[in-house]
């Protein structure tokens, strides 16, 4: 559905996109992952045909960008397109007409999306009386109105409470099921742990690693993550590298990486004369492996 290769990019002398490549099949959710600055926006708009880039290839459904593409592609941005005033129909019907759908096609598809998104005995209310998930899954639907090939969702939970956020996750997992195509970029590593096929870690314009959560957990050699409260972190980290644990800091968090699990009793065996006041055994997450690999790239 889409393909990057070797996108680049620069404002004046700062070059924010390198070499970008990048390649989401159909029905694929991918995230994308990278601190402010990155290049995720940047890359998103090229992708949007609002940028042109410098050099590099991007194509959508095997077409190069171009205005003529856009009707493939629908966006949610971190900020909620909406007229608070209006209805939520009237703003699915507003969207709607800027995509070009013709007056018989609304009216088929606005009610369409708004059951899509779980919205529909809504559809006379104003967007200002809906609560802040509501929102979100109509700022969703906006992207979806026109029937899109790729969707493209920039941090679609941020500032939700865990309910709503729960409700955006299945709306999500939903258009996979219907074969759209999603590019999501998100700050909370769980979420992308949780929806995405492939994940793609993104510094100074560039994929640095990409692949399953599987496959990215074998970046870090540990069956589990042993994090300790200690007040002889100096003693901690000598016995640790005795037995071959490679120790990171995560944060203030002193954390051991375990080659193998360990029953509990031979944890604290092998801890035996140093003062322990906290133990807690973590599976290895996304974001153990993302602070691998973006502080050590």
């Amino acid at each position: 559905m889409l393909t990057i290769n070797n996108l680049s990019k620069s404002y004046g002398d700062r070059q924010v996109i390198h070499g970008l490549n990048l390649h989401i099949p159909d029905g694929e959710i991918y995230g994308l992952l990278g601190a402010n600055g990155a290049g995720k926006t940047t890359t998103i708009n090229i992708i949007c045909n609002l940028l042109k880039a410098d050099g590099g290839e991007v194509k959508l459904n095997q077409q190069p960008i171009s205005p003529a593409t856009k009707k493939l592609i629908g966006i949610a941005p971190q900020e909620n397109l909406l007229y608070k005033t209006l209805t939520c129909e009237e703003n699915l019907h507003f969207f709607a007409e800027i995509y070009g759908l013709s007056r018989e096609t609304r009216k088929k598809q606005v009610p369409e999306t708004l059951a899509a998104v779980n919205l529909m005995d809504r559809a006379k209310s104003p967007v200002e009386t809906l609560s802040g998930g509501m929102q979100r899954r109509l700022n969703i639907a906006v992207a979806l109105v026109h029937q899109p090939k790729l969707v493209i969702l920039d941090e679609p939970t941020t500032g939700l409470d865990i309910e709503a956020r729960y409700e955006v996750w299945e709306l999500i997992r939903q258009l996979k099921h219907q074969g759209i195509t999603v590019l999501l970029t998100t700050h909370l590593l769980d979420e992308a742990e949780r929806l995405c096929q492939k994940i793609g870690i993104l510094k100074h314009g560039r994929i640095l690693v990409e692949g399953s959560i599987t496959e990215l957990r074998n970046l870090i050699p540990a069956s589990e993550i042993l994090v300790i409260q200690t007040t002889q972190a100096a003693a901690a980290i000598a016995r640790a590298q005795s037995y071959g644990f490679t120790h990171r800091r995560y944060g203030n968090e002193l954390a051991f990486w375990l080659p193998e699990q360990l029953e509990l009793t031979e944890i604290l065996a092998r801890f035996a004369g140093i003062n322990i006041e906290a133990i807690a055994r973590q599976p290895v997450r996304l974001e153990h492996i993302y602070l691998e690999v973006t502080q050590n790239n």
